[in-house]
């Protein structure tokens, strides 16, 4: 079957991937209605396109905290990769480098900030969780820092792990030739199995509960890094993230895995964008499987957007080069909105280029 879009290596990697595995990348919290509305918000927001405006050339360039990339379509942080595929984030990082743009590892990758660092030159982020014990926490960042990482995205939605009742059923545990790399000289690299989900026990063991903002002054004061906030939704915590430093917001709700009845991210993006007042950049990541969410990502203010779950589902189907592919067609699409909306660059991308639920309903109540 050819593969004309990135929701058809879901259908691939659930054949190819163990259940427990599958379950893992593919499953939200509880209800999972908060993963549904990830993508179904994006499908109320229409389009005002314009027209008869010259697209002969398109630029899909833009910067990102001073980094030049090709297009404002980025990696997620998505753990444990090497479950995918044998490469994990060792092909995801060649194939975000290949593609001129940014990939952010995370704390739980199946391979080190150094072995990713590695795999040759790009872009990377670094995803962190807050250990108990912050010796460990200052030791990790210190370690992206000389790997060559460029950020921090800070996550501050998961003070516990979220009821993934998919784990809990599967009795998920990291499989055993695997372990948290970035982990894996402080004894904290293993996952154990228990009578639930094995990851939310090693949460429950090793995340910090108390994290604050004062924590994030903390990391400030042991890195140079710039620190994205990850998992903002409201406007009182973008105020509070500019107030304590932040380089930059990301609207995410953890990929619906967390809290349910979170609003979709799209849904919460102008929220904090009108909060920060253009002060940092604001990014989303969260259910974008179309270059149409992108182009709508952008014009209610994002700064760019990270893409997770189409990355690992492409690389259990297709390695490396699945997940070029996925950046590829995403790209293509993004453009090709673009030129039909009237766009020829990204700051060209305007909130009048579209419609949300609650201006068409309030357009159909005059009528």
């Amino acid at each position: 079957m050819e593969i004309t879009n990135v929701s058809e290596y879901e259908a691939i990697a659930k054949q190819k991937l163990p259940k427990m595995v599958y379950d893992y990348y593919a499953s939200g919290a509880e209800d999972q209605w908060t993963l549904k509305e990830n993508r179904e918000a994006f499908s109320r927001i229409l389009f005002r396109p314009r027209i008869l405006i010259d697209v002969s050339k398109i630029d899909l360039t833009t910067t990102v905290l001073g980094f030049k990339i090709s297009m404002p379509i980025m990696i997620a942080p998505t753990a444990m990769q090497k479950m995918a595929h044998p490469e994990g984030e060792y092909a995801t990082a060649r194939a975000a480098s290949a593609a001129n743009t940014i990939m952010t590892l995370s704390s739980w990758a199946t391979s080190s900030v150094e072995e990713v660092a590695s795999t040759g030159p790009g872009i990377r982020f670094f995803q962190l969780y807050v250990y108990k014990d912050r010796n460990v926490v200052e030791q990790l960042v210190r370690r992206a820092e000389r790997a060559g990482f460029k950020a921090i995205a800070l996550t501050v939605d998961t003070p516990r792990l979220g009821r993934r009742e998919a784990d809990i059923k599967n009795r998920f545990t990291l499989p055993p030739f695997l372990t948290l790399k970035n982990f894996e000289g402080l004894d904290l690299g293993k996952m154990d199995k228990a009578d639930d989900s094995g990851l939310a026990s090693y949460v429950a063991g090793q995340i910090d509960r108390s994290l604050s903002w004062k924590d994030v002054k903390w990391l400030q004061s042991i890195t140079t890094l710039p620190i994205l906030v990850k998992g903002v939704v409201t406007a009182e915590d973008t105020r509070l993230s500019i107030q304590n430093g932040a380089a930059g917001i990301i609207v995410s709700n953890h990929g619906a895995r967390q809290l349910d009845y979170a609003p979709a991210t799209i849904t919460a993006l102008e929220e904090v964008v009108k909060a920060a007042q253009g002060r940092v950049p604001v990014f989303l990541d969260g259910g974008v499987r179309r270059g149409t969410d992108v182009f709508k990502a952008l014009a209610l203010g994002a700064s760019g957007i990270f893409i997770g779950r189409p990355v690992v589902f492409a690389l259990a189907s297709e390695g490396e080069a699945g997940v070029r592919k996925v950046l590829q067609m995403l790209r293509d699409e993004f453009e090709l909105t673009m030129a039909l909306s009237g766009c020829t660059s990204l700051s060209k991308i305007t909130r009048n280029h579209i419609v949300t639920p609650s201006e068409l309903n309030h357009s159909i109540s005059r009528l």
